[in-house]
């Protein structure tokens, strides 16, 4: 199923939800799930431009979803061109590079998209430092080349680009010095202090499908997003 939607000047996307088959499958929730992700693209300034609920019977390794699949939506993106397919599950690494290849085009998956409105939202230096590391987390092992098309889109920590990134092609090196220079600094270590005690005192029920993105809600930890129901 596919749903399409004008496209605007903003950057592209596609956006695929992917819903497990089970006995218990409501076509309504898939709906729902699927327009929530609209929602968290619309929430960093992306132009959905095309949506799409991808059923999985059984994950495939290199892909997740299965070859045929993988081919359908090859065929829209290469008539659709989106800069961004923004696919609302969790992606290995190999997952994300091998869709890239199939779709030639930037993939981000669902823990991308919720750091990188974490980071467009931070609204302090100690909530910037908390997604900065777990972004660098994040990408440690998605160490591939920046789409340089994106560059324009500001703000983020680097899923879509932007002036004064990290950039996604540093190698691990240089990523592994920022985390240890970020979790040296008094503002992270204050702020990591903060949300132990959020934690413990609360259940961190964020207000995601409101667009309620507020740092004490916020897990960073190890590089872990925790927010509402992932």
């Amino acid at each position: 199923m596919t749903k399409r939607i004008e496209k605007a000047g903003r950057v592209s996307a596609f956006v695929i939800h992917v819903e497990p088959k089970s006995r218990d499958q409501n076509a309504r929730d898939a709906e729902a799930r699927l327009e929530e992700a609209v929602g968290l693209a619309g929430a960093i300034d992306l132009e959905v431009v095309e949506t799409r609920i991808a059923p999985l019977a059984r994950p495939t390794p290199a892909t997740l979803i299965g070859s045929g699949k993988v081919a359908e939506i090859a065929a829209q993106t290469k008539a659709l061109e989106p800069e961004v397919v923004i696919v609302n599950a969790q992606l290995s690494p190999v997952q994300q590079r091998n869709l890239e290849k199939a779709w030639n085009a930037k993939v981000i998956d669902r823990t991308g998209l919720i750091l990188e409105i974490f980071g467009r939202r931070a609204r302090t230096r100690e909530g910037a430092l908390q997604v900065e590391h777990a972004h660098l987390n994040y990408q440690k092992s998605r160490l591939v080349r920046s789409w340089t098309h994106l560059e324009r889109q500001r703000g983020g920590f680097g899923f879509l680009g932007g002036p004064g990134e990290t950039q996604i092609e540093a190698d691990r090196r240089q990523i592994e010095e920022r985390i240890a220079k970020i979790e040296n600094l008094p503002d992270f270590s204050r702020s990591d202090e903060r949300k132990r005690k959020a934690l413990n005192s609360s259940d961190c029920k964020g207000g995601e499908r409101g667009g309620d993105f507020g740092e004490s809600h916020a897990d960073f930890s190890a590089g872990n997003v925790a927010v509402g129901k992932m």
